[in-house]
């Protein structure tokens, strides 16, 4: 009798409206942030978007030649002007999630009414994102930079640099790159 009764259960769940209904919205959900969304995307040559990415206004959303976007990653530009530019062979681990728009937070206006501050981000060539990055709007992170997994990045990051934490600072150089010159510091 028991061997029955999960078949009987999962026949029930299948029969239940509700399920088909749960379907149904998820379906709307992946035609709304992805199937729609990817027919307005500019995007070279050997892209590699996972089926489970989100992109929102992907009309202004650019992305170079064979960049790879993990799951479930977030590529939100702005509604208005702010845009997104991926370099050739950028690389987004799982769950990054890169904005070009954010809400005001000015008292006494719920934040969900306030305009919204839209700049461009701008992730070079050859650039990693490590699983579960955020780029704020306004950002630039230049060739070749790496951020570590779990950073937050609000400032930009310059080319060949490593970067890891909250907010993102640069903690190391890839092997090889160019460093910016450093300001010359003045005599005693």
């Amino acid at each position: 009798m028991r061997r029955l009764g999960r078949p009987l259960a999962a026949v029930g769940r299948l029969l239940d409206p509700r399920t088909w209904l749960h379907v149904l919205r998820l379906l709307n959900f992946v035609a709304y942030s992805h199937v729609r969304q990817r027919a307005k995307l500019a995007a070279g040559p050997g892209l590699r978007l996972s089926p489970t990415a989100s992109l929102r206004n992907a009309e202004r959303i650019t992305l170079g030649r064979e960049v790879h976007v993990g799951e479930r990653c977030c590529l939100w530009a702005g509604d208005e002007e702010g845009r997104i530019h991926l370099g050739d062979n950028a690389l987004l681990a799982p769950e990054v999630f890169i904005t070009a728009s954010n809400y005001r937070t000015t008292w006494g206006t719920p934040v969900m009414h306030q305009p919204k501050r839209e700049r461009d981000v701008v992730v070079g060539a050859d650039v990693w994102l490590g699983a579960r990055v955020v780029v704020a709007a306004g950002v630039s992170i230049g060739t070749g930079a790496v951020v570590g997994a779990g950073s937050v990045v609000t400032r930009d990051i310059p080319a060949g640099a490593i970067a890891v934490g909250a907010p993102a600072t640069v903690v190391a150089w890839r092997e090889g790159a160019p460093r910016p010159a450093e300001p010359a510091q003045a005599a005693p």
